[in-house]
């Protein structure tokens, strides 16, 4: 008789009609079969455990960690639903948006006023290059680009691509913000 399965209790076989049959011969055979069932119950649990592999929130937590690291004064505040808000001086609001299923990543700075600081861009600008891994050049000179086409004659929401990266800028009366994102095709 084939010894005990580690995968159940008491060291019963998991199937014990079938490693002790109705003839006498059969035994050695379904032992065998037993023995390879276990191993395979064992395998496939085996497989399940060692198969997840990281969420999506871990990857977007250690983004928000680099940030952080990267940027001076920046903090990281609770995390929803793919997004993780951020919180700078320079900015109202900050929010990192993770991978969904028609953008890599996003992110989205409110400027507390209508015309945008020069600390602001810097903090977009330093921000996206982090996140979406290009020059910092690049992603200032599209922020500023995105920001300094807003007014009277474009109006107050500009949607624009520039190096791959698509920017949306939009003011009101009180303030200005600009998103950034990568769609999930490129």
């Amino acid at each position: 008789m084939p010894g005990p399965c580690p995968l159940t209790s008491g060291g019963a076989h998991p199937f014990p009609d079938l490693a002790h049959g109705a003839s006498a011969g059969f035994n050695l055979a379904g032992g065998m079969i037993m023995n390879f069932r276990c191993g395979m119950l064992s395998a496939a649990v085996l497989a399940l455990t060692s198969a997840t592999g990281p969420a999506h929130a871990d990857r977007c937590d250690d983004l928000a960690r680099q940030l952080k690291n990267q940027i001076d004064g920046l903090g990281i505040g609770r995390t929803t639903a793919n997004v993780i808000y951020l919180s700078h001086p320079a900015a109202k609001q900050l929010r990192l948006g993770c991978t969904s299923r028609s953008v890599t990543n996003e992110l989205f700075a409110q400027s507390p006023t209508r015309k945008p600081a020069p600390a602001f861009t810097e903090l977009v600008a330093s921000a996206g290059a982090v996140v979406f891994t290009i020059p910092k050049q690049d992603t200032l000179r599209g922020s500023q680009r995105c920001l300094s086409r807003m007014g009277l004659l474009r109006g107050n929401d500009i949607k624009m691509r520039f190096r791959r990266l698509d920017f949306r800028c939009t003011r009101d009366k009180t303030s200005a913000a600009i998103s950034m994102s990568r769609g999930r095709d490129e």
